[in-house]
């Protein structure tokens, strides 16, 4: 990261000193991560802060999951082969490949339908 953790997570409150020093903390380490909070609080720049601190020799890949239709979300997340389904005239990486060795923040994930949710849930697990 090229701006101190300081200068892209503004604030003196408490609460930011406590989470400038638990991303010190996680991000060296290999542990998933649950970042919560509301639309626009920077959830996304903690994640990014995490992975750049944390040097990771992969991606940062951000999806917004609402933004992903239903009907082509295991396509972009899972990634396909040539040929798997009408339209599909190439093999297709998804993001989770993408950030293969890296990180995959999933923004808005309480926007996937529950027919969904078990199959990601399966591939975070694993």
């Amino acid at each position: 990261m090229t701006l101190a953790l300081g200068q892209i997570l503004i604030g003196q409150s408490a609460a930011m000193v406590q989470l400038r020093a638990d991303i010190l903390r996680i991000a060296p380490t290999r542990i998933p991560v649950l970042i919560e909070g509301e639309t626009g609080t920077g959830k996304e720049l903690v994640a990014n802060a995490l992975h750049s601190l944390g040097k990771k020799s992969g991606e940062f890949v951000a999806v917004n999951v609402a933004a992903v239709s239903d009907s082509l979300f295991e396509s972009q997340v899972f990634g396909h082969r040539r040929g798997a389904f009408t339209g599909a005239i190439a093999d297709h990486h998804g993001f989770l490949e993408a950030a293969s060795r890296g990180t995959l923040f999933l923004d808005e994930i309480s926007s996937l339908p529950l027919h969904l949710q078990p199959k990601l849930l399966r591939v975070l697990e694993t």
